[in-house]
């Protein structure tokens, strides 16, 4: 989180209210605490890596082996090897993952301690998650309740 949204402590120091001139102040405001657009954009590219299952399979068996290679890797996710290495060349790409090879065989691993602080996060929120059961179809983003 960057310095200038933890510095924000009274919310309601600044009216909200349309027709009070500070309002416009406030907006501008809380438009400069966001992060730089080039920052927003490769955080969104790290999270579309994380938005598909098989990629997300890879990086938790990552995150509890530590270093894998690509065969075991295909077979613990359920992919094919070539989709395995494609997946790990677009996160090796985005530093997500890491290689160390040894003779012929590549061994791959999370990129350091803050892809697996948000992997840990993100599969921790997902087991809190209790109240959205289905996957909503791209044509119905509404969550399903349980029935």
């Amino acid at each position: 989180m960057s310095r200038r949204l933890r510095s924000i402590t009274d919310p309601d120091a600044l009216p909200r209210h349309p027709d009070n001139d500070r309002a416009s102040a406030h907006i501008e405001f809380l438009r400069g605490a966001l992060p730089p657009g080039e920052d927003v954009e490769r955080v969104a590219a790290v999270f579309r890596l994380m938005g598909d299952p098989g990629r997300v399979r890879i990086l938790a068996t990552l995150l509890e082996a530590g270093e894998v290679c690509v065969h075991d890797l295909a077979s613990v996710a359920g992919l094919s090897e070539s989709s395995v290495s494609q997946a790990l060349r677009l996160m090796r790409a985005h530093r997500v993952v890491e290689t160390r090879r040894a003779g012929r065989v590549v061994f791959y691993r999370l990129g350091d301690n803050h892809v697996r602080m948000l992997l840990d996060l993100a599969i921790t929120h997902a087991g809190h998650s209790s109240a959205v059961t289905a996957v909503s179809s791209p044509i119905d983003p509404t969550p399903q309740e349980p029935t």
